[in-house]
C-alpha cells in the first residue's frame, strides 16, 4: 500500500510518502491518525469533520476503524462525515451506491449519528443538481470545514471523481466520467453498459482547502512509479 500524507501547512514541493508492505499496515497507520483527530476534537468539545472516500483502497481502513470502535472504545459520536462523491444517477440503496458502501463498511457498525454523515444525492433531479452541489459546499462550510480528507487514487490518477484535467478551482459539481474510470469500476456492475456515465464529486478546490489530506493507493498500478 502506498500512502501519501499532505499537510497543507508544509511545502507541496515535498510531499511525504510512506510505503507499507501490505494494506493492513497502511490502514492501521491512517486509522491511528483519524482516531487521534477524533479524540483531540472531543477533548476540545468540538466535532471532528472528516471527508471520506469509497472504492477498494479505503475498505481495510474502515475495517480497522470498526475494530477500534468495537475493541478499543473509539467513539464516532463527535464525528461529522462528508463523502467525496456518488454516481449519477444512483439510488442510495443500490448495491453499487456509495451511500450503501459507507453504511455497510463503517456507519452502521459504529455509533456515528446518522444525521452527521452526508453524501451527494445520486437521485436529485438534474435541474436541481447545481443547487444541491452548492448546498453540499455550504454544509461543509457550516460544519467548520474539513479537518481531514481520506482519498483514494484512481488508476488514471483521479481523486474523488475529478478526472485528469479538472480545474484546480473546481467545487462540488456534476461531471462526466472518463471511459477508463468506467472500465475500472465495471466489476461493481453486471456489465460496462450499466456503469453510470456521470457522477457528483467534490471539486479540487474543496479537497485542497482541507487542513490535512491522506492519499491511499493499493497495488503496483498505483505506485509512485506510475
Amino acid at each position: 500500500m502506498y500512502m501519501t500524507k499532505i499537510d497543507l501547512t508544509d511545502s507541496l514541493e515535498k510531499i511525504p510518502v510512506k510505503i507499507f508492505s501490505n494494506s493492513h499496515e497502511g490502514s492501521a497507520f491512517v486509522a491511528k491518525q483519524i482516531a487521534q483527530l477524533i479524540k483531540q476534537k472531543e477533548s476540545e468539545g468540538k466535532k471532528a469533520v472528516i471527508g471520506l472516500a469509497t472504492g477498494s483502497s479505503p475498505k481495510t481502513l474502515y475495517a480497522e476503524l470498526v475494530r477500534m470502535h468495537k475493541q478499543e472504545g473509539l467513539s464516532f459520536k463527535n464525528v461529522i462525515a462528508f463523502n467525496l462523491d456518488q454516481y449519477y444517477p444512483m439510488d442510495k440503496d443500490a448495491l453499487q451506491s456509495y451511500h450503501y458502501f459507507m453504511r455497510k463498511n463503517l456507519f452502521e457498525q459504529t455509533d456515528i449519528d446518522p444525521s452527521n454523515y452526508h453524501l451527494p444525492d445520486g437521485m436529485i433531479p438534474k435541474d436541481k443538481v447545481k443547487e444541491h452541489c452548492l448546498n453540499y459546499e455550504k454544509q461543509i462550510e457550516d460544519a467548520g470545514g474539513l479537518d481531514m480528507q481520506i482519498l483514494g487514487i484512481g488508476v488514471n490518477g483521479h481523486i474523488g471523481f475529478n478526472e485528469p484535467g479538472s480545474g484546480i478551482y473546481t467545487k462540488t459539481r456534476l461531471i462526466t466520467l472518463d471511459n477508463s474510470t468506467r472500465i475500472a469500476n465495471a466489476y461493481e456492475f453486471g456489465n460496462m453498459s450499466q456503469v453510470p456515465r456521470m457522477a457528483i464529486t467534490m471539486g479540487i478546490s474543496t479537497i485542497m482547502t482541507v487542513q490535512e489530506n491522506h492519499f491511499n493507493g493499493m497495488g503496483t498500478n498505483k505506485s509512485p512509479n506510475h
